[in-house]
């Protein structure tokens, strides 16, 4: 059986468990994360010439140039008409491992996740910055998603979404959406913010606050008429701040909280949780209305 079928079957796997993640690195089968929990599908170990085949099958030269430069790249992967997976790869003792995450081709509406009403309120403000924060794995992407799906259904203005990599795809409705990702691209989230202002951009995301210069320029396009979501790996709101505010020289802080005055919209942090049913798993919120 040849390599391509093989890791199609694997991805075949994680729709039909409705699992989030599939894990392949050597010396294990092939896992799937299913609510929570790594569960292995079959019993027969990966080897080194295993991973080392599948990555070659769905990776790009450039995304393999840059795992053998840096030991790990990230990137998006479509399969098929039936959805998107997240891949990361990298080096592990010498041995390539592979992680993706599923990403639905179809983007699930606010009422279809349950998601506050206050969400929709967050969506239609002209300005300001919205953050999205919580652990890895707790649908910051998902909620992210339908709320960009939901202005693009009721406005009509111009969405950049800046990510590493591009997850959910949007297509032009009564917006126009653009999708940047870093590395094809772009360079960086801070030099991608430095361009976008001239790009005319109604709605700006940005997939990852990840240093001092991305959150910079999150807060000046907030601060210059832009409605700017933005993610976090932050629990719980009230920390949230403390973390963006902490991201600064001391010097520079208090200037940040007047900032965060008057441009902070909101903060929805969010998890998962098991059903009270005991099958799957619900989001929790912790929600900050300023």
């Amino acid at each position: 059986m040849s390599t391509s079928i093989q890791i199609n079957q694997l991805l075949d796997a994680v729709v039909k468990f409705k699992g989030s993640d599939l894990h392949l690195t050597v010396g294990r089968p092939a896992s799937i994360r299913v609510d929570g929990m790594l569960r292995k599908l079959g019993k027969v170990p990966l080897t080194g010439e295993d991973t080392l085949s599948m990555m070659k099958s769905i990776t790009s030269e450039h995304h393999q140039v840059e795992l053998d430069q840096l030991g790990g790249t990230d990137f998006g992967f479509s399969f098929g008409d039936m959805c998107r997976f997240r891949v990361s790869v990298f080096k592990q003792r010498g041995n390539i491992a592979i992680v993706l995450r599923l990403i639905p081709s179809r983007i699930k509406t606010m009422e279809e996740l349950n998601l506050p009403e206050v969400f929709k309120e967050f969506c239609h403000v002209p300005r300001g910055l919205v953050l999205v924060t919580g652990p890895t794995g707790s649908g910051k992407s998902t909620t992210l998603a339908a709320m960009v799906d939901h202005i693009n259904e009721t406005r009509h203005d111009h969405i950049v979404t800046v990510e590493d990599p591009v997850e959910f795809i949007h297509q032009h409705k009564n917006c126009i959406v653009n999708h940047r990702e870093i590395g094809p691209d772009v360079t960086s989230f801070s030099e991608a913010l430095k361009r976008v202002l001239r790009q005319d951009p109604d709605i700006i995301l940005v997939g990852e606050m990840r240093d001092l210069e991305t959150i910079s320029a999150a807060i000046t396009a907030a601060e210059t008429g832009h409605l700017v979501f933005g993610t976090l790996h932050t629990i719980g709101a009230a920390e949230t701040i403390n973390r963006v505010v902490d991201a600064f020289p001391s010097n520079q802080q208090e200037q940040v909280r007047t900032q965060l005055a008057t441009t902070l919209v909101g903060v929805i942090s969010q998890t998962l949780l098991p059903h009270s049913s005991g099958a799957g798993r619900v989001a929790a919120f912790d929600i900050m209305k300023n």
